[in-house]
């Protein structure tokens, strides 16, 4: 793997990423991209990205993203699809369709040398909520977007308002010790959850007219494939699957006809809903 330097705080998600948890995430593309696909429908209707606009992606994971938003811009805009984790850019180089106005960069966003003043549009699903340094990468960020520049992202809200992670994880918690909390400030999928931080981060890293649209989504676990793909789901990636690491096979069993029992009655057809929670926050560079 070549991985460009990235900032010194940021070296435990970068190797996070680039270990076996990202290749799980790699692996598991397809089914993550039906899971997420709605919310990414939602961000990119927020920032309205228009043909001819230069746009970087930010965490752009396997690369549906950047391709969306290729798409949106094309023929004459660009679009730049930004991560740290090696497999999930090898699958977005792989997977992306041929002749669209797109590159993906192996860096980190806190640090990365983007040409001042070059893009119209910043944007991310899930993909900023992990800075060490929150306002000094949107600080390298916004100075990458022309003073008419805009920004949109989508983060997780509250834990307790996405039982869709949480119900599994509850019921993993059944049979091992609690992971240790993380800080308010830490990186992690929830770290964008407050309001007033986020607001915070984004003025002090120079934006203006932050916004934060609540959205409540139905987040099928199950991806149309019943109970079963739910239970796997949960057990492959997100807390739950933190959680159980390095843990016996009898534990894992346990917790696993635990997650069973919480999510059969959620079961309708051969989807198991539950709801998620997400920001779609909104912002201009100048």
């Amino acid at each position: 793997m070549e991985q460009r330097s990235g900032h010194e705080q940021n070296a435990d998600q970068i190797a996070y990423w680039n270990g076996p948890s990202g290749q799980r995430w790699a692996d598991r593309h397809a089914a993550q991209e039906t899971l997420l696909g709605p919310i990414a429908d939602v961000l990119i209707s927020r920032a309205n990205p228009k043909p001819g606009e230069r746009v970087i992606d930010v965490g752009c994971g396997s690369g549906a993203t950047t391709v969306a938003f290729a798409k949106a811009v094309a023929p004459n805009g660009f679009a730049l699809g930004l991560d740290v984790s090696d497999p999930m850019l090898s699958q977005a180089r792989a997977l992306a369709p041929k002749g669209l106005p797109l590159d993906f960069a192996l860096a980190d966003a806190t640090v990365h040398p983007f040409e001042p003043a070059s893009f119209d549009l910043l944007a991310s699903r899930f993909g900023v909520m992990f800075f060490a340094d929150p306002i000094a990468s949107f600080t390298n960020l916004r100075r990458a977007l022309k003073p008419s520049g805009r920004l949109a992202f989508a983060c997780w809200r509250e834990p307790k308002e996405n039982p869709w992670m949480m119900t599994p994880l509850m019921a993993v918690y059944k049979h091992v010790p609690k992971m240790p909390p993380l800080g308010p400030e830490e990186p992690g999928p929830f770290a964008f959850a407050s309001e007033e931080r986020v607001t915070g981060i984004l003025k002090g890293a120079g934006f203006v007219d932050v916004a934060m649209e609540p959205h409540n989504l139905a987040m099928d676990i199950a991806i149309g494939g019943g109970l079963d793909a739910a239970v796997d789901g949960s057990l492959q990636i997100g807390p739950a699957s933190r959680a159980l690491q390095g843990h016996p096979p009898k534990t894992y069993e346990a917790a696993k006809a635990s997650i069973r029992e919480v999510l059969a009655p959620f079961l309708k057809g051969q989807s198991v809903a539950l709801q998620g929670a997400i920001w779609i926050v909104t912002a201009r560079a100048a």
